[in-house]
């Protein structure tokens, strides 16, 4: 199959082979017990901050249920999300590498796609006889036909493909197995519609009969139900809370629900109730997803993941600072403050990981493949970033590899980069173009998690090695940089 590139700017990446792991002892346990692969139950919503669960300290909005999931799983205080925005965090999961090795480094341009020599998650697990779906908002790239997930080793898709279609919760159709699906009684405003192209699906409903979080949950109950009896990966990903973004811009209200429930008389704006109900969907969302798999009989046999793409959002006429989305943590979405990427994790594992544990190590997105890979005696691709934290789940701390330095490029807002190493955060905003309007920053998290002092003059050695170790981390994509405002504008997909 030929490699794909994206509409506007391209991208070429062809460097993942795949390759054997030495065991270390936690894998040699595991692997000696495969009779009985677990399930992997994926829950991955979009735009939900640290704060906005009451385990993670929320006071405002209740989430029982994914409450009831961390006492009886492992919560992490310290996880951090592939990118700010969504694109750049789903390729980072998928395929281990963090954004300045991925081929998708961000939401802008257009159209950028996973090379088909990177290994995904679901193409590993798939060769140790797993079945895999992905359920929701795919949001890697753009239009549909290059960019279905069955390229990327899925063998069974449903929703939306790009991330704009997912903006729209009545959309007129959604995508199953790369084929358009009509959703009852749905019309768009042709005002405000996408017919075609990279966008096509994205817009805003006049009518609203069918809500997209309905069917995206039937079908998940229905996956699990035809793959009880054998391993299956069910990557879950609910399009919020974000919000319907065009909405928002022509109408000022973006939080697209059903209704307001509990929360239509409260002195709230009407963004602010429809985000506090989409929190109430995602977490009724969990506890269907738990009572399904219990009356299957394969509860106690499945790990279930629930964790953020990245920091909260204002958009939609929602403010992440009405319901203090981010928590003590500094910045939102696009940011590259902990607030950005700093987001929720929950990891439930019946048996294996101790109920009601906290994980205070720093992990990242792009350890789920590793850490999969592990979990299913699998082969994990060569030339990733990610760090298999198999060994935290277990609370085998003392086998827990670390991070050298964990690190982020984000090319949108004129060019961001972060790096941690230890406690110590290295920040430079605006590298794109002219040089000397570079700013940076640096912050001790253990010491000012919040980033309020920046102690860069008092540490230019410590700048100095953090920067050698930024530069080190950052591979230039050959068609797009995030230094310049030059890039290869060649169209060579058709």
């Amino acid at each position: 199959m030929k490699n794909h590139y994206f509409i506007g700017c391209v991208f070429v990446f062809a460097f993942l082979s795949l390759g054997c792991k030495n065991a270390s002892k936690t894998e040699k346990s595991l692997q000696e017990d495969q009779s009985q692969k677990p399930n992997i139950v994926f829950i991955y919503v979009d735009d939900m901050g640290y704060g906005d669960l009451g385990c993670y300290g929320q006071k405002t909005l209740k989430t029982p249920n994914i409450d009831k999931l961390a006492s009886e799983g492992m919560l992490f205080t310290q996880h951090y999300a592939g990118s700010t925005v969504c694109g750049p965090s789903r390729a980072s999961l998928l395929t281990g590498k963090h954004t300045g090795h991925s081929s998708v480094r961000g939401n802008s341009p257009e159209g950028q796609l996973l090379e088909d020599s990177e290994i995904t998650i679901s193409e590993m697990l798939n060769a140790k006889g797993y079945k895999s779906a992905v359920i929701g908002k795919w949001g890697v790239g753009n239009d549909p036909k290059p960019n279905d997930p069955a390229r990327n080793g899925f063998e069974h898709a449903y929703g939306y493909v790009n991330m704009w279609h997912a903006h729209n919760f009545y959309p007129e159709f959604l995508y199953r197995d790369g084929v358009k699906e009509t959703l009852k009684g749905n019309v768009t405003d042709g005002s405000y519609k996408y017919e075609k192209g990279m966008k096509e699906g994205a817009g805003i409903a006049k009518v609203k009969e069918t809500y997209s979080i309905d069917k995206l949950e039937d079908d998940a109950m229905k996956f699990m139900e035809e793959n009880a009896k054998n391993p299956f990966f069910m990557y879950y990903c609910l399009n919020m809370p974000h919000a319907n973004n065009e909405a928002g811009y022509f109408t000022g209200d973006g939080m697209e629900v059903p209704s307001y429930g509990e929360f239509a008389n409260k002195d709230w704006s009407n963004p602010e109730k429809g985000f506090a109900s989409a929190i109430k969907i995602i977490d009724n969302s969990v506890a269907k997803i738990e009572a399904k798999l219990k009356q299957l009989g394969i509860a106690e046999n499945t790990i279930i993941v629930f964790v953020s793409d990245n920091g909260p959002h204002n958009e939609g006429g929602h403010s992440e600072a009405f319901f203090d989305s981010n928590g003590i943590y500094r910045g939102s979405k696009r940011d590259l403050y902990e607030g950005g990427i700093r987001v929720p994790l929950i990891v439930k594992w019946p048996a294996k990981i101790k109920a009601g544990s906290t994980a205070n190590n720093p992990v990242a997105t792009w350890d789920f493949l590793p850490t999969f890979a592990d979990i299913a005696a699998a082969k994990t691709p060569e030339n990733i970033d990610g760090i298999s934290f198999l060994p935290t789940l277990l609370g085998k701390d003392k086998e827990q590899k670390k991070h050298d330095y964990l690190y982020w490029a984000f090319y949108e807002l004129g060019g961001k980069q972060a790096i941690r190493v230890g406690d110590w955060k290295l920040i430079r905003l605006n590298v794109k173009g002219n040089p000397a309007k570079v700013v940076e920053e640096l912050y001790n998290i253990n010491e000012d998690p919040s980033e309020k002092n920046n102690i860069i003059a008092q540490y230019p050695d410590k700048v100095k090695e953090l920067s050698k170790m930024m530069k080190s981390a950052h591979a230039e994509h050959p068609l797009i940089s995030l230094f310049s405002n030059d890039g290869n504008t060649e169209t060579r997909f058709k």
